[in-house]
């Protein structure tokens, strides 16, 4: 078998817009460090995703020590905000992602303005307090884990040999952004991510739990914002299974760590 190679780290500080590629990351109980900490909701608190609302793919963020850089990747009309990574108060509200309602932390009145002024909506900035739990389900898994504001699970892993795959398959290959990914690794046979349980990244210690259904984003232009019906119309002729799109792994963390890009991914069982 060909040896497993880390090959991209990825983030998304903000959930549904840009994302982050690092070279390395830390592993926290709820995702990787910032990933997907910070949540635009409307005026209800509900939560928002480019499944509704594409146009939220066209802005980018850059990462410095101590700020989240946000601007709009082509209306240079628009200045670029800069947001405390470090951010407190003791102000909370409810917001709902799924079939959850979570307590989350309001920004500032500065960065929902331009928000909703780029996105030509009203929202809100809001971020996950340090000490709120939001519970992965139970279903696939019987430990207590908690996760961000990601969909499910506090991690994704698609193999390289799986997108490649897929790109022999349509007229036009499509990038590993569509996917919105936290891990990438090379080696290996495609979609063999489906089989693992156990397994290390470097020192830290991973279990899958199950395949990632995927939506309408994955049709999402990350460069343009404008939608097609790739890849999900090839995908639905071979990976699909009780009426879902599979494609990634979905992972919880046994451990604390940094994991690099060049790390090997060992099986354990």
């Amino acid at each position: 078998m060909n040896s497993l190679t880390l090959s991209e780290i990825n983030i998304f500080p903000v959930k549904s817009l840009g994302g982050i590629s690092l070279q390395s990351s830390v592993v926290e109980e709820r995702g990787l460090k910032y990933d997907r900490r910070w949540l635009l909701v409307d005026g209800n608190g509900m939560f928002m995703t480019q499944r509704d609302f594409p146009q939220m793919a066209l802005i980018e963020l850059s990462l410095s020590e101590n700020n989240l850089t946000i601007k709009h990747k082509s209306d240079t009309s628009l200045p670029a905000i800069s947001i405390p990574l470090k951010y407190f108060s003791d102000e909370r509200i409810d917001v709902i992602i799924w079939d959850d309602k979570c307590k989350a932390v309001p920004v500032n009145k500065e960065y929902d303005d331009w928000f909703s002024e780029t996105l030509k909506m009203k929202c809100r900035l809001v971020k996950m307090p340090d000490d709120e739990r939001r519970v992965v389900e139970k279903k696939f898994i019987s430990e207590d884990k908690i996760v961000s504001f990601a969909d499910a699970y506090p991690f994704l892993i698609i193999g390289q040999s799986s997108l490649d795959d897929l790109n022999s398959r349509l007229e036009t290959p499509l990038p590993m952004n569509r996917f919105r990914t936290n891990f990438v690794f090379t080696g290996g046979k495609p979609f063999e991510e489906d089989k693992w349980n156990n397994f290390n990244i470097g020192e830290v210690k991973f279990k899958a739990v199950k395949p990632c259904a995927r939506c309408v984003i994955t049709t999402t232009d990350q460069e343009t914002g404008k939608r097609s019906e790739e890849p999900l119309r090839t995908l639905a002729t071979y990976r699909k299974s009780k009426n879902k799109v599979l494609f990634g792994m979905n992972l919880i963390s046994f451990s604390a760590g940094t994991v690099k890009v060049g790390d090997s991914i060992t099986l354990i069982d």
